[in-house]
């Protein structure tokens, strides 16, 4: 076997799963979860009636950059989204369609990485996405973890390493809107990424698959490429973005999603996918047109996550150090209590599941950034997770101080 496959850590779940097994739960509570990140919001309907419509695509392999007209909705969603001209974008050169962000951020890092430069290294948010490690990691990279801490607003601090570990950094993975702090980079943070690419000779894989969950309708959070474009970058040098359907549209299951950027670079991942073979049906993208043309059922779905914002969180201020995120569908609170204790009472006394914030992070300059919180999602119903809410404030309540 690999051998890069044993320093793989165990994921987050397989933590929690292990940190509860002797934990019973409540029987006289009804479960809420909100622990694992799924949306529970109904699936576009648009999408769910192209999907169907288009089932006989069953029927033929589909290529592995999709159909022109996939790739136009995308460049024309990308255009409109981030105020990019839409003669900038090459649908054959800029856009891949992928299965989903996760496939895609995983397997962009053993296309990128070159494992035999001394010293090989992927910069990643900390707390973040397991993903970005696991990948660095079979890559045969080292990972050098960025803290998001209060003092940078939960962004991943980008001053945290030196001159000489940036020379060694390959590609540094972002994530904004955040997960699991809800962060929201703006316009000067992208810009020091690219001011630090461009010094040290790196490529930036922006994951923005949150970026259609935002608190306020009239400030939609920037993107890498957005950026880029502002700055008059040619075939958008040294950036790539990861976008996805299963936040934005309710449509986890379907894996659809798409990678964008820099040409080069995406003609040699072009390359690497063809061999990879994660390709979308013909059916899947009848449903992901359907979806990228249509805004309605994105903004509704922002709407129904603002709800419970503001149903949970004067419920939650009580209880901890919270604030609403500007983006995504958590919440990062910390409390005074260990993460690992809160998590096992809420599911013995209330039969309520959440994450450690310690399961998410890794402990770097002496620290773990995820000590002492939890991560929650706010992907169940708002009667859901106002109770959810209630019930932690009871565990919250009966701890030890």
């Amino acid at each position: 076997m690999n051998p890069r496959l044993d320093v793989l850590q165990p994921y987050p779940f397989e933590r929690l799963a292990a940190l509860l097994r002797d934990t019973p739960a409540n029987s006289a509570r009804a479960p809420i979860s909100l622990a694992i990140g799924e949306p529970q919001h109904p699936p576009a309907e648009v999408a769910r009636a192209a999907l169907i419509e288009a089932m006989d695509g069953i029927a033929h392999y589909p290529p592995t950059k999709g159909s022109d007209t996939l790739r136009a909705a995308i460049g024309d969603w990308l255009s409109w989204r981030f105020n990019v001209d839409r003669q900038a974008i090459d649908d054959t050169r800029h856009i891949l369609p992928a299965a989903g962000t996760r496939e895609a951020l995983f397997s962009f890092a053993q296309a990128v990485v070159d494992p035999t430069r001394p010293g090989a290294a992927v910069a990643m948010p900390n707390p973040g996405y397991q993903i970005y490690e696991g990948a660095a990691l079979l890559a045969g990279a080292e990972p050098l973890y960025l803290p998001c801490l209060p003092d940078t607003g939960f962004l991943a601090d980008l001053d945290a390493l030196s001159p000489a570990d940036w020379d060694r950094v390959q590609l540094l993975y972002l994530c904004s809107p955040g997960n699991p702090t809800g962060a929201v980079a703006d316009r000067a943070y992208f810009e020091r990424a690219l001011e630090l690419a461009d010094k040290h000779d790196f490529i930036i894989a922006s994951d923005e698959c949150y970026s259609e969950i935002y608190a306020h309708e009239d400030a939609p959070p920037p993107g890498l490429l957005d950026i880029a474009h502002a700055q008059g970058r040619e075939d958008f040098s040294r950036c790539v973005v990861f976008h996805s359907l299963s936040k934005r549209s309710n449509l986890p299951g379907l894996r659809s999603g798409f990678v964008a950027g820099d040409g080069a670079v995406l003609a040699d991942y072009l390359r690497y996918r063809t061999y990879h073979g994660a390709t979308l049906g013909q059916h899947v993208q009848a449903a992901s047109i359907a979806a990228w043309r249509d805004e309605t059922h994105v903004r509704a779905n922002r709407d129904r996550y603002r709800e419970k914002y503001a149903a949970v969180m004067p419920l939650l201020e009580p209880l901890c150090d919270v604030v609403r995120p500007a983006g995504s569908f958590y919440l990062w609170p910390a409390f005074r209590a260990s993460d690992e204790d809160l998590t096992r009472a809420a599911l013995r006394e209330e039969n309520l599941r959440v994450v450690p914030g310690r399961y998410l992070a890794r402990a770097a300059g002496g620290a773990n950034p995820g000590v002492g919180r939890l991560r929650l999602s706010l992907v169940a119903s708002t009667e859901d997770c106002v109770e959810a809410a209630t019930r932690l404030a009871r565990v919250c309540e009966a701890l030890p101080r």
